[in-house]
């Protein structure tokens, strides 16, 4: 059988007509349009991709994060739109141990501001950088601020801040870059820091180590001081801290602490109801210079809005409107005090002064006047009603037109570490504000540090109550009616 043959198509030299006829067919046009969507494709990719790049990463990368870790505060906010110098942020960190919450907030730093650069140092690769810098260890993802002739080291044991139960069985992890690194720009950009003194020599309360922690990382100086060895406050002083006295100070001591108000010094005064043989006449006589005045026995809140943890001493103030609170509310946070006196604000003070409430009760609450001996929680004959102030702040303008302050806080909890977990830190972040008011001025606000894990649900004893009446008798008996509905409508078909 003979193999089928083809004779091969003789090859033609192509001509201009064939060519011009070629592009005019419509498997050409299908062809062309084609390359050329695809071409207008790729085209409109790069150029979104360029543009995209140029974008901030608050536009890029959008925070879906529980507790908004990448959102910049209205105060570092400020802080970057208002610099006017360069800031650079070294990031320590060797490749592939990088921390992706920590970088993602840089990226918002850096693209905040373009006064603000990021750079990162590998020390594997650049391993003498960190000697003009740092001396000892240094932690993969710790960061270094410098601006123009200072520099300061955030250590990566700073940036996450750990709160531990009372028997160190658990723990809740808070994120604090953004607090640690915008308090290390603002110590870059200041000349001097402001310093806050605490009184000693009547039995004050230390400031725990959280507390003054805090304190120092919103750059503020803190150093002890003694009235019974100094005769007069020091010129250095922005703020004088009495936390707590167990004993009544001099006449002497008040003397000097006039003095200094009167020279546009501030004072904050933490004190406790009175115990038996308790006596502070000469620090009250002095508060009552300021338009306020302590009332006895410890406050008993009569509306459960407004206490917690079931019992009417554990009190859940109402923040008034103030630069100090303003943050708080803001977030929804609560103020927990405990064992509290009432504070009684002066509605008509001399000229010259200004007295505002910072924390109130309800107006339900009153004072018993057995204070700590109190063998019931209900109101009695001789106790005294409120409403009360639980903090206030006193304003007095001087001659030369400076002004001096004066702000009472009735509970030394305020400044209990356990008390202040039980509200995510919410106690802290008042008393900054407080110390960043008198020291700083109203910008002296302080950066909440936020939750990762756990955080705190604090609700009043009437949230409570609701709650619990809801789950356990309400959805059940609806449960039930429901499924007797059908029940009645089945047997009826």
């Amino acid at each position: 059988m003979k193999r089928p043959h083809w004779n091969k198509p003789a090859w033609k030299k192509p001509t201009w007509a064939g060519l011009k006829a070629s592009l005019t067919t419509r498997a050409f046009r299908v062809g062309g349009y084609s390359v050329a969507a695809a071409a207008i494709v790729v085209f409109l990719a790069v150029v979104a991709n360029i543009l995209v790049n140029a974008l901030p990463a608050s536009v890029t990368q959008l925070d879906t994060t529980a507790g908004t870790l990448y959102t910049l505060s209205q105060e570092t906010e400020d802080i970057l739109d208002g610099l006017e110098q360069d800031v650079t942020i070294y990031w320590i960190v060797q490749s592939g141990q990088e921390d992706e919450t920590l970088g993602t907030l840089l990226d918002r730093y850096a693209a905040r501001s373009d006064y603000v650069t990021l750079e990162t140092i590998d020390p594997d690769v650049s391993p003498n950088f960190l000697q003009e810098y740092v001396s000892g260890t240094v932690y993969n993802n710790s960061l270094i601020v410098e601006s123009g002739d200072r520099n300061t080291y955030v250590s990566y044991e700073d940036i996450y801040e750990y709160s531990y139960s009372s028997d160190y069985s658990s723990y809740d992890v808070s994120f604090a870059g953004e607090s640690s690194l915008t308090s290390a720009i603002d110590y870059v950009l200041s000349d001097t820091l402001p310093k806050l003194y605490t009184l000693t020599g009547h039995g004050e309360d230390d400031l725990s180590t959280s507390f003054q922690s805090a304190v120092e990382q919103q750059n503020i100086e803190v150093a002890d001081l003694s009235l019974l060895t100094e005769e007069s406050v020091p010129e250095d002083a922005d703020c004088l801290l009495i936390n707590g006295p167990d004993s009544d100070l001099s006449q002497d001591e008040v003397e000097a602490i006039q003095a200094y108000l009167d020279t546009g010094g501030d004072l904050i005064v933490l004190t406790d109801p009175a115990q038996d043989g308790q006596d502070l006449t000469n620090l009250e006589a002095l508060m009552g210079e300021y338009g306020m005045t302590a009332n006895d026995g410890v406050v008993i809140e009569g509306d459960t809005a407004n206490y917690a943890l079931g019992s009417p001493f554990y009190l859940l103030p109402n923040l008034e409107s103030h630069s100090i609170t303003s943050p708080l509310q803001e977030g929804g946070y609560y103020i927990l005090l405990a064992l509290a006196q009432g504070i009684t604000v002066e509605e008509s003070p001399r000229d010259s002064l200004t007295v505002e409430s910072l924390l109130t009760t309800s107006d339900a609450a009153y004072s018993k006047i057995a204070g700590y001996s109190m063998e019931t929680y209900s109101k009695e004959e001789g106790d005294i009603d409120g409403p009360f102030s639980l903090a206030a702040i006193a304003t007095d303008t001087l001659e030369d037109g400076s002004e001096s302050h004066v702000i009472w806080v009735g509970s030394t909890s305020l400044l209990d570490d356990q008390y202040n977990q039980q509200v995510s830190g919410a106690n802290q972040d008042f008393f900054l504000n407080c110390v960043g008011w008198t020291c700083e001025g109203e910008e002296g606000v302080s950066i909440h540090a936020k939750q990762i894990t756990t955080e705190y649900l604090t609700m009043s004893a009437s949230t409570a109550s609701m709650l619990t009446l809801l789950l356990v008798a309400v959805l059940p008996a609806g449960y039930l009616l429901f499924g007797l509905r059908i029940w009645i409508r089945r047997k009826h078909q």
